[in-house]
Protein backbone atom coordinates (compact mmCIF):
# COMPACT_ATOMS: atom_id res chain seq x y z
CA UNK A 1 0.00 0.00 0.00
CA UNK A 2 2.68 2.44 0.97
CA UNK A 3 4.54 1.55 -2.17
CA UNK A 4 1.69 1.95 -4.18
CA UNK A 5 1.35 5.40 -2.85
CA UNK A 6 5.04 6.34 -3.24
CA UNK A 7 4.67 5.29 -6.57
CA UNK A 8 2.34 8.67 -7.18
CA UNK A 9 5.01 11.27 -5.84
CA UNK A 10 7.64 10.61 -8.30
CA UNK A 11 10.32 13.37 -7.78
CA UNK A 12 10.95 15.58 -9.97
CA UNK A 13 13.92 16.24 -12.00
CA UNK A 14 14.81 19.89 -10.13
CA UNK A 15 14.73 17.75 -6.63
CA UNK A 16 17.62 15.68 -7.81
CA UNK A 17 18.99 15.80 -3.54
CA UNK A 18 15.73 13.83 -2.99
CA UNK A 19 16.56 10.88 -4.77
CA UNK A 20 18.27 7.97 -3.20
CA UNK A 21 21.63 7.59 -4.37
CA UNK A 22 22.88 4.18 -5.84
CA UNK A 23 26.00 2.55 -4.66
CA UNK A 24 28.97 3.28 -6.79
CA UNK A 25 28.87 0.45 -9.65
CA UNK A 26 32.51 -0.59 -8.10
CA UNK A 27 31.64 -0.88 -4.51
CA UNK A 28 28.19 -2.62 -5.25
CA UNK A 29 29.88 -5.48 -7.40
CA UNK A 30 32.07 -5.84 -4.87
CA UNK A 31 29.52 -6.08 -1.76
CA UNK A 32 28.24 -9.79 -0.91
CA UNK A 33 24.83 -11.12 -1.01
CA UNK A 34 24.52 -9.98 2.64
CA UNK A 35 25.16 -6.56 2.60
CA UNK A 36 23.94 -5.83 -1.16
CA UNK A 37 20.63 -7.10 0.43
CA UNK A 38 20.96 -4.93 3.62
CA UNK A 39 21.68 -1.76 1.20
CA UNK A 40 18.36 -2.50 -0.57
CA UNK A 41 16.31 -2.78 2.50
CA UNK A 42 17.76 0.72 3.50
CA UNK A 43 16.82 2.55 0.50
CA UNK A 44 13.31 1.70 1.03
CA UNK A 45 13.55 4.96 4.07
CA UNK A 46 14.80 7.41 1.98
CA UNK A 47 12.58 6.17 -0.83
CA UNK A 48 9.53 6.74 1.47
CA UNK A 49 10.34 10.01 2.60
CA UNK A 50 11.21 11.62 -0.82
CA UNK A 51 8.03 10.55 -1.82
CA UNK A 52 6.33 11.57 1.16
CA UNK A 53 8.00 15.44 0.93
CA UNK A 54 7.32 15.35 -2.88
CA UNK A 55 3.25 14.72 -1.68
CA UNK A 56 3.81 17.57 0.92
CA UNK A 57 4.68 19.82 -1.27
CA UNK A 58 2.55 19.32 -4.04
CA UNK A 59 -0.60 20.33 -1.57
CA UNK A 60 0.74 23.52 -0.52
CA UNK A 61 1.30 25.24 -3.88
CA UNK A 62 4.24 27.83 -2.61
CA UNK A 63 2.03 28.96 0.60
CA UNK A 64 4.32 27.55 2.75
CA UNK A 65 4.59 28.85 6.59
CA UNK A 66 7.80 28.36 9.24
CA UNK A 67 6.22 25.15 9.99
CA UNK A 68 6.28 24.14 6.94
CA UNK A 69 9.62 24.66 6.19
CA UNK A 70 11.18 23.58 8.90
CA UNK A 71 9.16 20.04 8.34
CA UNK A 72 10.96 19.47 5.19
CA UNK A 73 13.99 20.98 6.18
CA UNK A 74 13.46 17.99 8.94
CA UNK A 75 12.56 15.16 6.52
CA UNK A 76 15.66 16.72 4.28
CA UNK A 77 17.93 16.32 7.16
CA UNK A 78 16.59 12.56 7.66
CA UNK A 79 17.44 11.26 4.42
CA UNK A 80 20.61 12.77 4.15
CA UNK A 81 21.49 11.31 7.78
CA UNK A 82 19.84 7.48 6.38
CA UNK A 83 22.49 7.67 3.21
CA UNK A 84 25.03 8.23 5.80
CA UNK A 85 23.77 5.13 7.88
CA UNK A 86 24.17 3.22 4.71
CA UNK A 87 27.68 4.05 3.77
CA UNK A 88 28.71 2.73 7.38
CA UNK A 89 26.49 -0.12 7.02
CA UNK A 90 28.59 -0.89 3.75
CA UNK A 91 32.28 -0.57 5.87
CA UNK A 92 32.29 -4.13 7.31
CA UNK A 93 32.17 -5.43 3.41
CA UNK A 94 34.65 -3.44 2.06
CA UNK A 95 38.77 -3.34 2.49
CA UNK A 96 39.57 -2.26 5.73
CA UNK A 97 42.07 0.20 3.86
CA UNK A 98 39.11 2.42 2.06
CA UNK A 99 37.04 2.22 5.32
CA UNK A 100 37.63 5.94 5.06
CA UNK A 101 35.10 6.36 2.47
CA UNK A 102 32.05 5.45 4.34
CA UNK A 103 33.06 8.15 7.13
CA UNK A 104 29.93 10.20 7.19
CA UNK A 105 29.76 12.67 4.27
CA UNK A 106 28.89 16.39 4.61
CA UNK A 107 26.89 17.10 1.96
CA UNK A 108 24.62 14.54 0.02
CA UNK A 109 25.39 12.75 -2.97
CA UNK A 110 23.17 13.52 -5.72
CA UNK A 111 23.13 10.40 -7.84
CA UNK A 112 26.05 7.82 -6.36
CA UNK A 113 26.39 7.20 -2.82
CA UNK A 114 29.98 7.74 -2.51
CA UNK A 115 30.34 10.74 -4.47
CA UNK A 116 31.07 10.99 -8.59
CA UNK A 117 35.00 10.87 -8.06
CA UNK A 118 35.14 7.49 -6.51
CA UNK A 119 38.18 6.51 -8.29
CA UNK A 120 39.80 9.07 -7.70
CA UNK A 121 39.13 9.36 -3.66
CA UNK A 122 40.68 5.72 -3.86
CA UNK A 123 43.61 6.55 -5.20
CA UNK A 124 44.12 9.96 -2.54
CA UNK A 125 43.17 6.82 -0.08
CA UNK A 126 46.05 4.49 -1.16
CA UNK A 127 48.60 7.11 -1.49
CA UNK A 128 47.73 8.68 2.07
CA UNK A 129 48.62 5.01 3.02
CA UNK A 130 51.91 4.96 1.74
CA UNK A 131 52.96 7.92 3.47
CA UNK A 132 51.52 6.92 6.52
CA UNK A 133 53.54 3.44 6.33
CA UNK A 134 56.73 5.18 5.10
CA UNK A 135 56.41 7.79 7.95
CA UNK A 136 56.26 5.03 10.55
CA UNK A 137 59.28 2.78 9.35
CA UNK A 138 61.21 5.43 8.19
CA UNK A 139 62.46 6.44 11.91
CA UNK A 140 63.18 3.08 12.80
CA UNK A 141 66.71 2.05 13.44
CA UNK A 142 66.22 -1.10 15.37
CA UNK A 143 68.21 0.13 18.42
CA UNK A 144 67.06 0.28 21.18
CA UNK A 145 67.88 4.40 22.40
CA UNK A 146 68.80 4.36 26.56
CA UNK A 147 69.02 8.44 27.40
CA UNK A 148 69.56 8.36 30.88
CA UNK A 149 72.40 5.91 32.73
CA UNK A 150 70.43 2.90 34.51
CA UNK A 151 74.40 1.64 36.34
CA UNK A 152 74.50 0.34 39.79
CA UNK A 153 75.87 2.39 42.91
CA UNK A 154 78.81 0.25 42.30
CA UNK A 155 79.46 1.99 38.51
CA UNK A 156 79.33 5.09 40.77
CA UNK A 157 82.40 4.64 42.99
CA UNK A 158 80.08 4.73 46.12
CA UNK A 159 79.71 1.06 46.82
Amino acid sequence: AMNEAAKKYEVSVNCGLLKVPMVNHLIWTQLGVTASTQDLKFQKVPKLLSAGLTAFATVDKGHMTEAHQDALGLLCSAIFKMNNLRRSAIRPAINPKLAALCKPSRTQPPNLLFGEDLAERVKELHEEAKTIGFIKTSGKTGKRVFPYWRGTMTDAGEG
